[in-house]
């Protein structure tokens, strides 16, 4: 008799991969430190591995839709991103940086299988009267990997080296794997609703079209898009306030574990009870929760910067649980994949460019940098009840 596929099964591979990815990041630039002894060459391998996101995303997500074995799909694509990792660790050194850096952004354009590829499968695990708190503890893997997955990237580089944390996060990829392969077919009813002859160019813009037509859901995708960017320039601030507050830019680290457990503690809280809120009312709330947690971290006071730590976790946490329910709610079935993947594309671009931008800002200011932060939150806010405004 046939091993029925069971939840656990799902979060343990999601927990293990999303871990992975989480460890990869600090690892690529702890092994491009240590191995070029340059702090450019380590951002540059970060860089390429984020970057190709944005275009890898939505066309993994097409093809994941069109597969009649999207678990097998995944789990090849997690099985290329841990290897490009290796290729990444083995070549840093040896080969010229430019070729480094072109295998990370080829590696890169996998990323949102660790996902949005991922999550989009939660359908076929439970039933839908079950998809509120499965989708609550989904989230909470998001969480748990961010707070463990840098953690442990730092510990390994300590006691074994640089090279370890990378080989490690490559390692918890592939334990994800079994759980990806065996992940249930799609129903056949699905399968029906796609024309075998359709083009994935037809795909990739039916895809576009679900996004931007469906009210809900570009509100929804427009808002944690913003919101993301605002992330982004909070990050990025972490050593530059921990140093300020705390007075070590190592003490910024802490901030994110706070943050990290206060997001998968308030998603803990949502996932016994997930039909509390509406998810649309957390996705512009949480943007607000946001912006208070950036105003009271450019006060630079050491009680109300751990404060705003743990805010933001509050928010942020329940953020994406909320995104995630709403993307189920209204994508199309023969689109699921593409709408989630391109939506964790979107994400990751507008994370790097509030990266991007808060560099320099917070180089001159750190309160401003802050403050311009908790702006780009309220913006979000703001351009969710646009959207709301116009469907009236």
């Amino acid at each position: 008799m046939k091993r029925r596929y069971t939840m656990g099964s799902f979060l343990a591979g999601a927990a293990a991969a999303r871990a992975g990815d989480e460890m990869s990041g600090p690892a690529l630039l702890l092994v491009g430190y240590a191995v070029g002894g340059s702090a450019t060459e380590a951002s540059a391998l970060l860089a390429g591995i984020t970057v190709s996101a944005a275009v890898g995303g939505p066309l993994l997500g097409a093809l994941l839709d069109r597969s009649p074995r999207p678990g097998r799909l995944l789990a090849r694509a997690l099985a290329l991103y841990g290897t490009g990792l290796v290729l990444i660790l083995l070549s840093l050194g040896r080969l010229p940086l430019e070729l480094t850096v072109l295998i990370a952004v080829f590696t890169g354009l996998l990323g949102p299988a660790l996902s949005g590829g991922w999550t989009a499968q939660l359908p076929r695990v439970v039933p839908r009267e079950r998809m509120p708190r499965a989708n609550a503890l989904d989230a909470m893997t998001f969480s748990l990997a961010s707070l463990v997955g840098p953690a442990l990237a730092g510990a390994l580089a300590h006691l074994l080296g640089a090279p370890a944390a990378v080989v490690a996060s490559a390692a918890l990829i592939a334990f994800a794997l079994p759980a990806a392969w065996t992940l249930p077919m799609g129903r056949d009813r699905d399968r029906d609703k796609t024309p075998s002859a359709a083009s994935l160019t037809a795909d990739l813009a039916a895809g576009i079209r679900a996004i931007t037509r469906t009210r809900p859901l570009a509100r929804a995708t427009l808002a944690s898009v913003v919101s993301c960017t605002g992330l982004g320039m909070l990050i990025t601030c972490t050593p530059l306030l921990g140093e300020r507050a705390f007075g070590s830019a190592a003490e910024g680290t802490l901030l994110l574990t706070c943050t990290a457990v206060s997001a998968l503690a308030a998603n803990a809280v949502l996932a016994r009870r997930p039909r509390t809120i509406a998810p649309d009312t957390i996705i512009w709330s949480s943007t607000l929760l946001l912006a208070v947690a950036l105003v009271l971290s450019a006060t630079g006071h050491p009680v109300l910067v751990v404060a705003a730590a743990l805010t933001a976790g509050v928010g942020e946490g329940p953020q994406l649980a909320a995104l995630l329910a709403v993307r189920h709610r209204e994508s199309p079935e023969r689109l699921r994949s593409q709408v989630f993947t391109t939506g964790a594309s979107l994400k990751i671009t507008g994370f790097a460019l509030g990266a991007a931008v808060a560099g320099p800002l917070a180089t001159h200011s750190l309160p401003t940098a802050l403050l311009t932060a908790a702006g780009v939150q309220l913006v979000a806010a703001l351009s969710f009840h646009v959207f709301r405004a116009g469907s009236c």
